[in-house]
């Protein structure tokens, strides 16, 4: 028992160095204001999103220091989407509603609005947000004038995770706790090798020239999830991607329902840990490191176990303080990373065909998409 402590110790302390590590590293990043003359196209595609189009296109309108464009795909909606985009750009000249063609064979949905937004831009830069994300005045143009700063020419960040229900407080804050405990972003700084690409397709900011010479969401078509497909895309055209800190750049409330967010984070699931030869590494790391401590506390209280389990609540604390994240996110943890390695098993022993994967409403076969 003492050595199976011994190894829970280990895989409970990775996460715990590196979130000390990579949150010092990102508590040091400065963000400064866009240069003169930068456009920052703020490009949000929309499918069936009445109840959060409006506060999205108004946060964005209210970005400082910048100028900014403000285009809405809209992509199929059925509800009042192109009605409330359409009376807000009545009244502000820099807002634009496009309507997304139909579907090209080959191609996922929200990928292909966002390359259709792409494609009718202005500005130096392209900030994609998703319509659930309120952007804060200031954030079009520190993370613009980071890229030009830096030389990264995409550069990404975590909004805030706002998370109210029981069911997001089981999903969500895994986001943060992979990418703080698991990335290490002195290497992803260091290096253009695109294993350490990482993003949040949430809140992307991309130089144009490098947008386009790398093939933006064309090159992706056939992916689901375009934050990390488009930081390895940059990365293997010779282009630097960063991630800063994305607390108080923006905010985001992904789902409201346990089901939402359970399809939601399945969806993306097979671009991401549920593969054959990852799954069953990522279930170690974090089944170790995070729920068979506390599972074993209370019939073997040995003081591996016990630092184990406390190291795990401290990397849980520390990253849900650092990103201000709802601190009940902290009582749940072991839960959380149960939930998570369950959506992940799901959808690998869906893959041949099984199940479906898609976009706010429009289907496709998993075995679709790469």
């Amino acid at each position: 028992m003492m050595v199976i402590g011994l190894i829970l110790l280990a895989l409970a302390a990775l996460p715990a160095v590196l979130s000390t590590i990579n949150l010092t590293v990102l508590g040091r990043t400065p963000l400064r204001p866009a240069r003169e003359g930068t456009l920052v196209s703020i490009l949000i595609p929309a499918r069936n999103e009445a109840a959060n189009i409006r506060p999205a296109v108004e946060a964005a309108l209210a970005s400082r220091d910048v100028a900014v464009e403000v285009l809405v795909m809209d992509d199929g909606s059925t509800d009042g989407t192109a009605d409330i985009v359409r009376s807000i750009a009545s009244r502000d000249a820099r807002v634009r509603l496009l309507n997304a063609p139909p579907l090209t064979d080959g191609w996922t949905g929200k990928i292909h609005a966002c390359h259709h937004l792409s494609e009718h831009a202005r500005g130096t830069h392209f900030l994609f947000v998703d319509a659930d994300v309120r952007l804060s005045p200031q954030a079009a143009s520190l993370l613009a004038g980071h890229a030009q700063e830096t030389g990264a020419r995409l550069v990404s960040a975590v909004p805030r995770q706002i998370m109210k229900t029981p069911g997001e407080l089981l999903t969500i804050p895994m986001i943060n706790l992979l990418l703080l405990g698991y990335l290490p972003m002195g290497f992803m700084r260091a290096s253009l090798h695109p294993g350490f690409g990482a993003a949040c397709g949430q809140l992307m900011l991309m130089e144009r020239e490098a947008y386009r010479a790398s093939g933006g969401h064309a090159a992706i078509r056939s992916f689901i999830h375009d934050g990390i497909q488009l930081a390895r895309l940059f990365r293997h055209h010779g282009f630097m991607t960063d991630l800063v800190p994305g607390e108080r750049l923006a905010s985001c409330r992904m789902y409201t329902r346990f089901t939402d967010a359970w399809n939601g984070f399945a969806k993306n699931a097979h671009e991401g840990m549920a593969k054959p030869v990852a799954l069953p590494i990522w279930t170690a790391l974090l089944l170790g490191g995070h729920v068979l401590p506390f599972a074993l506390l209370p019939i073997a209280p040995i003081w591996p176990v016990v630092w184990a389990a406390s190291l795990s609540l401290a990397t849980r604390a520390m990253v849900s303080i650092a990103t201000r994240e709802n601190p009940l996110s902290i009582l749940v943890h072991p839960l959380t990373v149960l939930t998570s390695l369950a959506i992940q098993w799901g959808v690998l022993l869906r893959i041949g065909g099984i199940g479906q994967t898609g976009w706010k409403g429009r289907c496709y076969p998993v075995g679709a998409t790469r």
